[in-house]
């Protein structure tokens, strides 16, 4: 049994700090909480997300896939095209559940990560 009831931070490996908090600042628009020469913490709805240069080439590689939660996919997806976020794809269905369509579209951050942007849409 566990007494794990959410996920409180995800660490995402970067190669350019200065570049990175540009991304996810400026970009994404996630409101940084501090940074430091090697890492940077943001604030994402009472989840942090954990911007760190690796400290050994064995944790040199890309990251988990983290999926942003959006209203708007749509008009998420569009405002962020037009700020030069590079996307893999366009938003699009992946699951209906009776009256719930999970819409989902992945993007690359200037790390060479890839995330997604996701959108719970009722009906």
């Amino acid at each position: 049994m566990t007494n794990i009831k959410r996920v409180g931070q995800i660490g995402v490996p970067i190669k350019d700090i200065d570049r990175a908090v540009e991304f996810y600042k400026n970009l994404l628009g996630l409101p940084l909480l501090f940074n430091t020469d090697t890492m940077a913490f943001f604030e994402c709805n009472g989840l942090r997300l954990l911007l760190s240069l690796p400290e050994k080439d064995q944790f040199a590689h890309s990251s988990s896939v983290v999926y942003f939660q959006v209203e708007d996919i749509k008009e998420t997806y569009h405002g962020l095209v037009e700020k030069g976020v590079i996307f893999v794809d366009e938003p699009h269905l992946v699951a209906k559940m009776g009256q719930t369509e999970t819409w989902m579209t992945f993007f690359k951050d200037t790390e060479d990560n890839t995330h997604a942007l996701m959108s719970e849409v009722h009906s």
